[in-house]
């Protein structure tokens, strides 16, 4: 389930990707199968060991073009081991609002990403999110749980005061709002056979329509994404430095 559009944030073969705070790697596949050069990168040890054997798996099947390469590394965002410049593009997705310092987050990203790359952010949308919040303390008040919630213009400020320069934002994942709702309202601690049934069965139908893709939830999640789209996305990028007057 992708919340990044690469219909409105195109790749082209060979760009160099950072999928920053990877977490289970659906960004950085995609980006491995459009034939980008990608490294996922996530503080959570054994997530990016799982996503280093699915990078091995979707190359000896194929799944990659020629040229497209993907590296799996244990990082700290605050901190990235990769010299200034390094990335054609930035990919953040559903992190920021789990980091204190989320301007220390932003400048890093924007020290690695070239003059003239572009960077996607998402984050959890103010409205769905303040909901959630509203009916369970434990959807929140967890260790490396989210700590903030953006509202839109907040968020694009801080890109702004960190140098990128927005071009587009949109909303994803209507459908998923009243799913989080339901476990918010029931319980966000039980899952599986010990959730109630109203979550259960929610949870079936998005399972389905992830597997299926069908044109009546498409329209349906198109149509209700402006409404209560449960991401916010946001779209930046880094200017070029101003050339200096030679005498």
């Amino acid at each position: 389930m992708l919340t990044v559009d690469f219909s409105r944030f195109p790749l082209a073969p060979g760009d160099r990707v950072l999928d920053l705070g990877c977490g289970a790697g659906r960004h950085a596949f995609e980006c491995y199968r459009r034939g980008a050069q990608v490294v996922a990168l996530d503080r959570n040890g054994e997530e990016i060991r799982e996503v280093a054997k699915w990078f091995a798996a979707m190359q000896e099947a194929g799944e990659a073009p020629a040229g497209a390469t993907a590296t799996a590394m244990e990082g700290d965002a605050l901190a990235l081991p990769f010299p200034d410049d390094s990335f054609d593009v930035v990919i953040i997705s559903e992190v920021m609002e789990h980091i204190p310092d989320d301007k220390g987050v932003l400048a890093e990203m924007v020290r690695v990403l070239r003059p003239g790359g572009r960077i996607a952010v998402t984050v959890p949308r103010y409205g769905p999110e303040k909901v959630c919040w509203a009916l369970s303390d434990a959807y929140h008040e967890v260790e490396g749980g989210h700590i903030r919630i953006y509202r839109a213009d907040e968020l694009l400020e801080k890109m702004r005061e960190a140098g990128l320069r927005p071009y587009g934002t949109h909303h994803a994942h209507a459908l998923h709002s009243p799913y989080w709702w339901l476990k918010c309202a029931f319980g966000v601690d039980k899952d599986g056979d010990q959730a109630p049934l109203p979550v259960r069965a929610y949870h079936k139908l998005l399972v389905w329509d992830i597997m299926k893709k069908p044109l009546a939830t498409r329209v349906a999640e198109r149509a209700l994404n402006p409404v209560i789209g449960k991401s916010f996305v946001a779209y930046a990028t880094k200017p070029h430095a101003p050339r200096e007057d030679r005498a």
